[in-house]
């Protein structure tokens, strides 16, 4: 299947914007206007901001479009506080907490404190990820799967941090790439697989398990003189 470079095809993918649940969850947390002051203003202020972070992040993107052998070296003045802001209103409300035992309820009720000290933390090199709390989910098979659930500071700089980084290298994806980027699941996959299975011509289909390559790979590492006498 032929797929122009950078550009999805709207007739398989779903038209919608990148982090739409995101943006929604954000606006369901401003409308509940909890900020001391003026909600009316205080809904306005959250809007310039988003603006702000927005336009920021659009330019980055148009120089990783446009000046494809452009180096980024000083990303790190992008980190401000209304982009940790903005991070801090996509995450879950109910979401589960780390070590440090910090909520999102807890950290919002001296938002604008906490992210300042974070901002600062960040920007002087003095911010360090804590542990993350390891909990094991049941699978239908009868084995665990384990989680670790960052803290809630981490979770704000990595999905800062994570915006910054999509705008340069979601100019780099094919149209056909969908795995861990913006706005794209598996059922997108499925349903462009489909699409592509029921209108062009197919003569075979790969479908690989990336786990068992990479335990494959661990286990020659661990055992080479086995995977030798396997080949002979």
């Amino acid at each position: 299947m032929m797929h122009e470079r950078e550009k999805s095809d709207p007739a398989v993918v779903a038209v919608k914007p990148v982090n739409a649940a995101e943006r929604s969850a954000a606006e369901s947390v401003e409308a509940k206007g909890r900020g001391r002051g003026n909600a009316s203003q205080h809904s306005t202020d959250r809007a310039q901001k988003r603006a702000t972070v927005s336009q920021g992040l659009e330019r980055i993107r148009q120089v990783a479009r446009q000046r494809t052998e452009e180096k980024f070296t000083t990303l790190l003045h992008h980190i401000s506080t209304d982009h940790l802001e903005q991070a801090f209103l996509e995450l879950k409300e109910d979401a589960a907490p780390g070590v440090d035992g910090l909520t999102w309820r807890d950290y919002e009720a001296d938002l604008e404190h906490n992210l300042e000290g974070l901002h600062a933390r960040v920007h002087r090199g003095a911010y360090r990820a804590l542990p993350g709390r390891r909990v094991y989910i049941p699978k239908p098979d009868g084995r665990q799967r384990p989680l670790a659930v960052a803290a809630l500071e981490d979770k704000i700089v990595q999905r800062a941090t994570t915006a910054l980084l999509n705008a340069i290298y979601e100019e780099d994806f094919l149209g056909f790439s969908y795995g861990f980027r913006p706005g794209r699941g598996t059922h997108d996959a499925l349903d462009a697989l489909c699409v592509g299975i029921d209108s062009r011509k197919v003569n075979f289909i790969l479908d690989a398990d990336i786990r068992s390559f990479f335990d494959e790979i661990e286990q020659r590492l661990a055992h080479p003189l086995r995977g030798a006498s396997d080949r002979r």
